[in-house]
């Protein structure tokens, strides 16, 4: 099917608010149908446990000659000691140093369990100047992280294709020895595929979330399938609070399980993040699937009605003159990319959805055939050069600004 072709005026507008009323219409379906399961599997269970405790509640008041108002005003006290930290069995002190460190880690990564919170007015006023160059920080070496995985996976894919081409007798083994004109021509055109990259995370996070949930059943005493439930919730920086790890007072071999669980969570809270980067990615492709897919049915009427509102508009010159684009293409065409940086304008949506594969793309098999071509001595001084998708956009934006300067 030929691309559909669009000027970068008013349509380009339109087909980007398209994209995102689209995306936000998605994740509110998803939202509704989630609710509705969670409903369906859990208000029953919280119905049971809310008269379970009534029903003890009225025994033990019986029970202790207590009337309900003073019962229920001294567990309020209880709750309020609970928020602090103390709690009936034997559990680790929440603020000392070692505390504390679990703590600020729970923070910097956003995971944020809830079980320690800070009390007084300046542990509060802290937290926030804390969080905010931590969080910022970590978010950073996340994106450092990903990329550096992306170039060790990269490296692995490329030369498990060449055991394929050897196998197949496509490239000799004097030619592997010294590389000649041969290989070079069996793996220009070669690129390793993402959807393998996202299978890769996939396994690494799965043994990873294997190999911590085993350690916490033996150390915490949780079951197996709760141990996997706290991986994710930990990983993916959910933090419910309800399952802590290394939370009581003593353990066996307590200073080597401290340090395998902080590893755990280190590793598994990387691969998750690197792991949302590559689906998030895919979910624009089907994004922008499903508007072409639209593109047959009521889209054009709607856009022709916006174009015909906006028909008075005066767009500027530069943006008459731009090439049309094929949605089609994973790419964005040079001439559209350069007169929108030219004029000053931030990099848009519609970039970020087609670059974003492509750059994905790029980069691994970049990585994979010993890296980038040389940067220019203005990108190599330049701090903000570098960068895994989006985020790459972001920082190659930020490289031309500062070099407008």
């Amino acid at each position: 099917m030929a691309g559909r072709c669009c000027s970068c005026g008013p349509g380009h507008l339109n087909e980007d608010n398209a994209r995102f009323l689209l995306l936000a219409g998605l994740i509110v379906l998803y939202l509704l149908g989630g609710a509705a399961v969670f409903s369906a599997l859990e208000l029953a269970h919280e119905l049971q446990a809310k008269q379970r405790w009534e029903e003890r509640l009225a025994n033990f008041s019986r029970g202790h000659n207590l009337s309900r108002e003073e019962l229920r005003g001294f567990l309020r006290h209880y709750e309020e000691a609970t928020r602090a930290g103390i709690r009936m069995d034997n559990v680790r002190p929440r603020w000392d140093f070692t505390g504390a460190f679990y703590f600020v880690g729970t923070v910097v990564s956003t995971i944020g369990f809830g079980m320690t919170t800070p009390a007084t007015i300046g542990g509060k006023i802290f937290l926030i100047f804390y969080g905010l160059i931590g969080c910022a920080s970590t978010i950073l070496f996340f994106n450092l992280f990903l990329e550096r995985l992306i170039t060790v996976i990269a490296y692995v894919m490329r030369s498990c294709h060449q055991q394929q081409l050897r196998r197949r007798g496509a490239v000799a083994q004097d030619g592997l020895k010294a590389p000649g004109k041969g290989e070079t021509d069996n793996l220009a055109g070669w690129k390793p595929s993402v959807y393998y990259v996202m299978l890769i995370l996939c396994l690494a996070s799965a043994l990873i979330s294997c190999g911590a949930s085993a350690l916490y059943t033996a150390m915490e005493g949780w079951s197996y399938f709760d141990s996997l439930y706290f991986c994710f919730v930990a990983f993916s920086t959910i933090g419910f609070g309800d399952l802590v790890s290394s939370q009581n007072a003593q353990y066996d071999n307590q200073g080597i399980y401290r340090f395998a669980n902080f590893v755990f969570i280190l590793m598994g809270v990387c691969c998750i993040y690197s792991l949302f980067n590559v689906i998030s990615i895919l979910i624009k492709q089907t994004v922008n699937w499903i508007l072409r897919k639209l593109d047959g049915g009521c889209f054009p009427q709607c856009q022709r009605r916006l174009l015909r509102s906006r028909r008075n508009v005066v767009m500027p010159g530069n943006i008459r003159n731009r090439c049309n684009i094929s949605i089609e293409t994973d790419g964005v065409m040079e001439s559209d990319t350069d007169g929108r940086r030219l004029s000053g304008e931030m990099i848009s949506m519609k970039d970020t959805n087609k670059v974003s594969l492509a750059i994905l793309q790029k980069q691994l098999s970049e990585m994979a055939n010993g890296g980038p071509h040389q940067p220019t001595a203005l990108s190599r001084d330049d701090e903000f050069s570098g960068g895994v998708g989006a985020f790459a956009i972001m920082n190659n934006r930020l490289a031309e600004t500062s070099g407008d300067r």
